[in-house]
């Protein structure tokens, strides 16, 4: 017997800068090759997230459509070809492709009107997921942290491991602190990256980035930023900056004082046709300017190796998580996001 539910309740963008519309959906009768069937526990709301509702790519032809892209949950059933999962294990749902197949993406109805969704998505009670988009955990993980392994965590520690690549005793600077950036400070603070600054407008964020491990916290919105990290750094070379903000202008002076040799990671978009201006000349004498797809991950490899960290209390996630909505009050959410108010990551609970 399958366990297809009929419908569900999903959070829909049913037009660009609009709040999203929280909508019964109907269900598909079957899954198909490769698809995997997943009852939400919790789902992360990540900035990539808000730069699709606005539109910062550009038009969006596939609306109306589902969001989201970090979750943890359990598989209630496997289409055929699925082996890398098997129904009950607990999961945690990811954009970057793990293991097993990429199957063709579902899709829903809504009063007639086809509702569309990637690989993965998580504003919604159950997903419909490609295989490779899902990657078994051990059944006694805390399925609130687990939601992070989706991308706030494999994202922010692949910046720093695979992108920068930052050693022992680096100075770092990571602009934007908010869910990716605390990790990333986390991941630099592992590594024992010396200086660690970070820069926020918000006081509530950047406590909590000293609390993952920056060395100085800059608050932009009250200093300029490049005044203060002169000050700060007087005397010895920055080695990486990491911008996690998209801003152009952040982006070219962040270039300007990184060392020769040094690395520029490129972690926030800018919003389609803004562009930047840098003299090239250095990249020719070894400076780095790249930009981070998700960090590189694996998740089938990075996700069980950062648990194991995890669990043996080596950084701290359970901190990040500053507040928790149901999913009818995931435009309230978004909001204190947007304004601020959210310090870490905010979670979607489902119960």
């Amino acid at each position: 017997m399958s366990a297809m539910p009929k419908t569900m309740k999903a959070a829909v963008l049913t037009e660009l800068k609009a709040p999203l519309v929280i909508a019964e959906l109907t269900m598909p009768e079957i899954l198909a090759i490769g698809q995997v069937l997943v009852k939400i526990h919790f789902s992360g709301i990540c900035g990539s997230q808000l730069g699709e509702i606005d539109g910062v790519k550009g038009d969006d032809k596939f609306l109306p459509h589902l969001l989201g892209h970090e979750a943890s949950g359990t598989v209630l059933d496997i289409g055929p070809g699925v082996r890398h999962v098997k129904i009950g294990d607990k999961v945690v749902l990811h954009w970057r492709k793990g293991l097993g197949i990429e199957s063709e993406t579902p899709h829903f109805t809504w009063e007639g009107r086809k509702v569309n969704a990637g690989w993965v998505t998580t504003f919604n009670e159950y997903a419909i997921v490609s295989e490779n988009r899902v990657t078994a955990i051990p059944a006694n993980c805390d399925l609130a942290v687990a939601a992070l392994f989706g991308c706030a965590v494999t994202t922010g520690f692949g910046v720093v491991e695979n992108n920068a690549k930052v050693r022992i005793g680096e100075s770092v600077i990571i602009f934007g602190a908010g869910g990716i950036g605390l990790n990333i400070i986390q991941a630099a603070s592992l590594v024992s990256g010396h200086p660690i600054i970070a820069v926020d407008r918000y006081d509530n964020r950047l406590e909590l980035a000293r609390q993952m491990g920056a060395d100085y916290v800059i608050n932009s919105a009250v200093e300029n930023p490049f005044v203060r990290i002169a000050e700060i750094l007087v005397g010895r070379e920055l080695d990486v900056f990491i911008d996690n903000t998209g801003d152009p202008k952040i982006i070219e002076q962040g270039y300007e004082l990184t060392k020769s040799g040094g690395r520029v990671i490129l972690v926030g978009v800018p919003k389609k046709g803004d562009c930047i201006h840098i003299h090239s000349l250095p990249l020719h004498f070894g400076k780095i300017l790249t930009g981070s797809h998700g960090g590189e991950a694996e998740p089938h490899k990075d996700i069980k190796r950062y648990l194991g960290s995890y669990n043996a209390n080596r950084f701290d996630l359970r901190s990040l998580i500053t507040e928790k909505h149901e999913l009818g009050e995931i435009n309230l959410a978004i909001s204190n996001i947007r304004i601020g108010k959210t310090a870490g990551r905010c979670l979607l609970e489902f119960k």
